[in-house]
């Protein structure tokens, strides 16, 4: 029985932010409101400003700042770098503007109109300038995440965030100490031996310990946290705020943590349902809806920070349309995008008042801002949004079919993981298609053992798709030929993609690369990926695209480049296109038609010896081949390759993929999902 407020009991604080996170969003998403502003407005009914159930102690305070930590590692870790570098110019002519526009404005009105101090209106300023990309799962659905306004909205994300974070930490570092030549020196020096230190050194410990240390896959989370929280505190001694830290890492992690693997669910699982609600809480909290009534003056501050997001957004979102000759369409999606605000926003309002530069009506300003933006973003995106979407040119045909893959391997493959990591980067996004994973028993005499095998893996095959959040179906097939077995299992099931495993030896009585595959080659028409994979492919450093002469005119080849390029998109590899014996502007305007769309280097190889040579030159655990071989008697079949696999692997250490494109282009049902 509750006997005095605030509740002190551990259980109990626990239960009641547990419920509140539980309850609260399910709500606030009924009304098509953000969930996070739910969490906020009941922190600070129950909190200590309020009807006083929980008060701001320590523990709450504590899991606040990890929360807060964490958020600005997640904005950093779900950027598109790919985008941002592909674009980068339209991506920093707009997120300079989306900056300084706002970051000028706010700063002279904070001054000037609202009478605040310089700290204080830059910080004001700052608040705004920056973005988060509320309405980000509207251009998902909406399938318009590759047009060229949206991609330059989305990577100015890492401009405006980085930028307004370097203010705060300039405006609380020049709070304690003068700002003159030593501080700048000092500043800058640290910030470089940061940057620096952990760009190189991190990526190069973090591809070493997904290679070589991971039995359990906890430890991949663990490994992820240490570095989050190792980069936070080395921020801090750089001088700047630990958030700065935490986005960094999130952006030197961002290409080896695959967006649709097991790890990044787990990551994404821990901060939604725990620390980050926490966070919220924390600044909810902090919240006093009194003030609001003491005088109109006290919501001039909310409606400045709305209306200056506002005008500045769109003015920012104009020029560059002006300039990059976006329709109006483009403009109001990207000016939709840019106003959004969330993590930079409540990590710069909060820091500012534990810092005592800003007030408690900031923090309410600031809440009012997200509730009302948390609205007009996302409304404003679907709805200009959506007429981009229409304008894009995408073919949609009554006969599609969707698009279904298939993973067989053996009870006793060591790398069934692998497998199913590379069926889960080429899956469609927007399929809601499962993966099919097959376990083929030769009947011979007792099979009730190898049955039991089979099905243990595949078990353990959905359990490592379930923690990725994907579906998938298992069976075990007995059949008197294994190759047999996988032959029905694809006709029956529709499959037009198939993953297989081998492990890189070949005898003269196994033909080309083994019997079983070779058999699965002969009498299916569909993609095939036999993949000699023993490295994680997160790691990829380097895809290598070897297209013998005449393989374009193979029927498959749009499926097979389509599907290449998916690898690319997710790995975020550099990509290079060798074309033996052919020229390779023809390929770079065959791969330009296709999406994704995705930075890509081509070269042309006179013959196979020069491109076994070159090859031996990029031989590391974290380069991939990808070798597109047609069938037996296709166009761009040639005898005198068969062996070329066999002896790629024989002195290759990364991984090695065979792409054997399909006898018919028959999946151009694909392209209307190509848009992420």
């Amino acid at each position: 029985m509750l006997s005095s407020f605030p509740i002190t009991n551990p259980a109990l604080i626990f239960a009641m932010a547990m419920l509140v996170f539980l309850v609260t969003p399910l709500i606030f998403k009924y009304y098509r409101l953000p969930g996070i502003v739910g969490i906020i407005i009941v922190g600070a009914i129950i909190g200590p400003n309020a009807l006083n159930i929980l008060d701001r102690n320590e523990t709450i305070i504590l899991l606040g700042e990890i929360g807060l930590i964490y958020l600005m590692f997640l904005a950093g870790l779900e950027i598109n770098v790919n985008k941002f570098i592909e674009k980068i110019d339209r991506s920093l002519v707009f997120g300079s503007l989306s900056f300084l526009i706002p970051q000028i404005a706010g700063t002279l009105v904070g001054i000037y109109v609202i009478g605040l101090t310089v700290p204080a209106a830059l910080l004001f300023a700052a608040i705004f300038a920056s973005h988060t990309l509320l309405a980000y799962p509207v251009i998902k659905k909406l399938g318009i995440v590759k047009n060229e306004a949206i991609t330059a909205a989305v990577g100015g994300t890492i401009i405006t965030d980085t930028l307004a974070l370097l203010v705060l930490a300039v405006v609380l570092t020049s709070t304690e100490a003068d700002i003159g030549t030593s501080f700048w020196l000092q500043l800058g020096v640290g910030l470089a031996i940061f940057f620096i230190g952990v760009w190189t050194i991190v990526p190069r410990i973090s591809r070493w310990f997904f290679s070589n240390l991971t039995d359990e896959s906890y430890f991949e989370f663990l490994y992820v946290m240490t570095i989050l929280f190792i980069c936070a505190y080395l921020a801090e001694v750089a001088g700047v705020e630990a958030i700065i830290g935490a986005f960094f890492s999130g952006l030197v992690l961002n290409r080896l943590i695959p967006k649709t693997g097991p790890l990044m669910n787990r990551i994404e699982f821990i901060g939604n349902s725990f620390f980050i609600p926490f966070f919220l809480l924390s600044v909810g909290m902090l919240v006093d809806a009194r003030i609001f009534l003491q005088g109109i003056h006290e919501l001039t501050i909310a409606f400045w920070l709305i209306t200056l997001l506002l005008i500045t957004k769109f003015i920012a979102s104009w020029i560059t349309g002006v300039v990059y000759r976006y329709d109006i369409n483009q403009i109001l999606s990207i000016f939709g995008l840019s106003t959004g605000q969330a993590a930079a926003a409540l990590a710069i309002v909060l820091i500012g008042y534990d810092a005592g530069i800003l007030d408690q009506m900031m923090i309410n300003s600031v809440v009012a801002m997200i509730l009302v933006i948390g609205i007009i973003s996302p409304t404003i995106v679907e709805k200009y949004g959506n007429k981009v979407s229409m304008g894009d040119k995408i073919v949609h045909e009554a006969s599609e079919m969707p698009q279904r893959i298939l993973v067989p391997f053996s009870s006793q493959s060591i790398y069934k993981e692998f497998l199913l990591d590379l069926a889960m980067i080429i899956k469609n996004k927007r399929s809601e298609e499962p993966l099919n994973a097959l376990c083929v028993i030769k009947i011979g005499p007792d099979p009730g053992m190898k049955i039991i095998e089979a099905e243990k893996a595949l078990e353990e095959a959905k359990k490592y798709a379930a923690s990725a959040e994907t579906m998938i179906n298992t069976q075990v097939r007995l059949n008197y030929n294994i190759a047999s077995g996988i032959i029905r299992a694809v006709q029956e099931n529709r499959i037009n993609t198939t993953i297989i495993g081998w492990d890189g030896t070949h005898s003269v009585k196994e033909g080309i690369i083994g019997s079983i595959i070779d058999q699965v080659l002969e009498k299916t028409d569909k993609l095939t990926l036999v993949s000699h994979l023993e490295n994680p492919l997160c790691n990829t450093k380097r895809i290598t695209i070897i297209m013998p002469y005449g393989i374009d005119h193979n029927p498959g080849i749009s499926q097979t480049i389509r599907t290449i390029k998916r690898i690319a998109e997710e790995t975020g590899a550099k990509t290079v296109v060798k074309a033996v014996g052919d020229q390779a502007d023809k390929y770079e305007k065959t791969f330009s038609s296709i999406k994704p769309d995705i930075p890509t280097q081509f070269e042309m190889v006179e013959s196979r010896a020069k491109l076994l040579n070159s090859l031996h030159k990029n031989e590391g655990r974290d380069e991939l081949i990808i070798y597109v071989s047609a069938r037996r008697n296709t166009p761009g079949w040639h005898p005198s390759s068969q062996k070329l696999p066999v002896k790629i692997t024989s002195f290759f250490k990364g991984n090695l993929i065979i792409a054997y494109p399909g006898t018919e282009d028959a999946t151009d049902h694909l392209k209307y999902f190509d848009i992420k």
